[in-house]
């Protein structure tokens, strides 16, 4: 079937396509393969390399856990307060003010353009030096305060983009039933936005949550990655166990982030399809399904 996007595919197309997705899966296969054979010949597999994380408490209590527990607490800092300041930037950079437009613009290309473990250890050097900070909270201000500067700024860039690529008519027909600027912004534009922009904002949520690693392995801030290195390390445990079970609880987390911003996309796109907003795809398709069994016309009438 057809869509606005892209051409129904031919049987050329579709028989090229089974033939990569074929050689890719036996690619994948092969290299699975490849891994746990090097693996087992070297002795990674041994059960008593991962008994600690199966059998006892202790791995988990006294490194995994409290690590995680950092992991979480810095990455809802980081976005609780790089979301809104994203938000604000984002909109100062749309400002018709000159004074507004050129600092917002100049703060958000600056902090855009640093790594953000320059800005972390930058930040944990400005409180050693110029706060009282207590010397064991340091390293959580300073992940938080790089991971808020760097993200809120790529924040303010997709806020920025999502409201310009809305048409243009949405904003000239606010102004033309009377709306100020702000008025147009709050009510009109960023509702519309905000559907369009949740994909690349769960993304660099994604990222924050990823980037706490880098406290750890710079800053001694106890996140997660680091207690797994402290662990095998101190504890004994393996290596490659260690940061398997890591690997894993991070795509668990990232995973769990991803399907609740599809769910509320989903919500989003479904609470507009009254409203006026721009509608995607499927919801042109699921409207004119509606219209097609009738339940759009009975919808019609009750309203009548």
């Amino acid at each position: 079937m057809s869509s606005v996007l892209y051409d129904a595919q031919g049987p050329r197309a579709k028989r090229r396509n089974v033939l990569l997705t074929v050689v890719f899966l036996v690619a994948f296969v092969a290299l699975c393969w490849w891994v746990i054979g090097t693996l087992k010949d070297k002795g990674q597999l041994e059960w008593a390399l991962w008994e600690p994380f199966f059998t006892g408490t202790e791995a988990w209590s006294t490194y995994i856990w409290p690590g995680l527990q950092n992991t979480l607490k810095a990455a809802a800092l980081a976005m609780i307060i790089a979301l809104p300041l994203g938000a604000v930037f984002g909109i100062a950079r749309l400002s018709d003010h000159v004074w507004v437009r050129v600092p917002a613009t100049v703060v958000v290309e600056f902090f855009r353009a640093i790594p953000v473990l320059v800005l972390m250890i930058f930040a944990n050097a400005v409180y050693a030096e110029y706060s009282n900070v207590p010397s064991d909270d340091r390293p959580l201000y300073a992940v938080v305060t790089g991971l808020v500067l760097y993200n809120a700024s790529v924040l303010a860039e997709i806020v920025r983009a999502g409201i310009l690529a809305l048409p243009r008519g949405q904003a000239e027909a606010a102004m033309a039933i009377g709306l100020r600027k702000n008025q147009t912004m709050r009510l009109i534009l960023l509702p519309q936005a905000v559907t369009a922009m949740l994909p690349a904002i769960v993304s660099q949520l994604v990222v924050i949550v990823k980037d706490t690693a880098l406290g750890g392995a710079v800053l001694t801030f106890p996140e997660l990655l680091s207690s797994a290195n402290t662990m095998s390390g101190y504890y004994g445990a393996n290596v490659i166990a260690s940061f398997t079970v890591v690997a894993l609880i991070f795509i668990a987390l990232n995973f769990a982030l991803t399907t609740f911003a599809s769910w509320l996309e989903r919500r989003l796109r479904r609470s507009k399809r009254s409203t006026g907003a721009v509608l995607g795809t499927e919801d042109v398709e699921d409207l004119n399904a509606a219209e097609a069994t009738g339940t759009h016309r009975a919808g019609a009438d009750r309203l009548t």
